[in-house]
């Protein structure tokens, strides 16, 4: 047993007849303090510490740290193979408009995965909001609109997802597969498999807007990932989404309404891959139903090197968005090293496994401890 006190947690004694709103209250508060301070107990054990193994803010911290000398070490050997390359202010810009697209729906996904879900659909949403924002019907009503379009087909599908998971109890993996392979249809239905060539330039200046020399799209995704991180740890619905992926049977009992909360979570990723597809259709200059090819599993990926476990109940924005950096700098180092496609596959399925058998090492580490 480890010999560090250990922070006491909220007093769970409430009378049998406590009103509703007691109950709502003890349970934010014990899931707020669980995530500040690492406690296991009760039913809530599983909470953890955010964006670790269940050590709290240190742990949390300590797996940033971890993320930031991987950063160190993968910009050190760009710039020992490809210096006059690597290390320009034009590669670092370009890393981060690479990962703006991604890193949107990685904020939505990883909403979803603390929740305790997942979403394989997020790449066919883009692309069915892409093709649907950029029909004539759309551009014909100028660049609003089919922003307006991208963001709302995107919360609805959505919305969708998590009526039939929460509402419908079925299984998350199976009705996001089923519907990825719907909204990738009806995207090439929509279009008739050709792309769709954008029109409106405002639209476009979208991709090609700079200030400082930084791409808007970079600041959208800065905007997008300091939201999440504000909703996920200074409100109560992020309180509750770790209550909730923790062990949403505790959070039910204690008054959570799961199911609403569970939906709500599914329209967030959603509502990130209709900004992401208006992000991709300006950057492309087109609306595709190829756009967002693999995007899902690019997401999962990013989620589970920052910290998130796929078991719910811990992870963090800031971690995940690490986790996208991460892979963005290894797709640069290999493009710049003339590297194949199926070398950066194999590289990111690798470092994908070993960061599941560390998560489960130090799971095994912190129940023996």
């Amino acid at each position: 047993m480890s010999d560090r006190p250990q922070a006491p947690a909220p007093d769970l004694s409430v009378p049998a007849d406590a009103p509703e709103a007691d109950e709502h209250r003890r349970v934010e508060e014990l899931a707020a303090h669980a995530a500040r301070k690492g406690v296991h107990t009760g039913p809530f054990a599983s909470l953890g510490g955010i964006g670790g193994f269940g050590g709290g803010r240190g742990a949390g911290a300590l797996r940033h740290l971890a993320l930031v000398i991987a950063l160190g070490i993968l910009c050190g050997i760009g710039a020992l193979t490809k210096g006059s390359s690597f290390a320009t202010t034009s590669n670092m810009v370009l890393i981060l408009s690479l990962a703006a697209v991604i890193g949107v729906v990685t904020v939505g996904m990883t909403f979803v995965i603390i929740g305790g879900g997942i979403d394989l659909s997020v790449g066919a949403l883009i692309a069915l909001a892409s093709v649907w924002s950029t029909t004539t019907g759309s551009q014909a009503q100028g660049p609003a609109v089919m922003i307006f379009t991208s963001v709302l087909v995107g919360t609805l599908c959505g919305l969708l997802n998590g009526l039939l998971i929460a509402y419908g109890r079925l299984v998350a993996f199976i009705v996001t597969l089923a519907t990825m392979v719907a909204t990738r249809g009806l995207a090439e239905q929509l279009s008739d498999r050709k792309s769709q060539i954008v029109t409106a330039d405002t639209f476009l200046s979208i991709a090609e807007t700079r200030w400082l020399g930084i791409p808007l799209l970079v600041y959208i995704f800065a905007a997008v990932v300091v939201v999440g991180w504000l909703v996920l740890n200074r409100t109560t619905f992020g309180r509750r989404t770790y209550a909730v992926g923790g062990n949403p049977e505790a959070a039910r009992l204690a008054g959570i309404n799961v199911r609403l909360h569970t939906c709500l979570l599914y329209v967030v990723s959603g509502f990130c891959c209709g900004i992401a597809a208006v992000m991709l259709t300006a950057q492309a200059n087109t609306g595709a139903s190829t756009h967002g090819m693999l995007y899902e599993l690019n997401a999962i990926a990013a989620v589970v090197v920052g910290g998130t476990l796929l078991t719910g109940g811990f992870g963090s924005v800031l971690g995940s968005i690490l986790g996208v950096l991460v892979f963005t700098t290894i797709t640069d180092l290999f493009i710049l090293n003339n590297l194949t496609t199926p070398i950066q596959e194999i590289a990111q399925g690798a470092i994908i496994i070993a960061v599941l058998l560390i998560q489960r090492w130090g799971r095994g580490r912190s129940v023996t401890t």
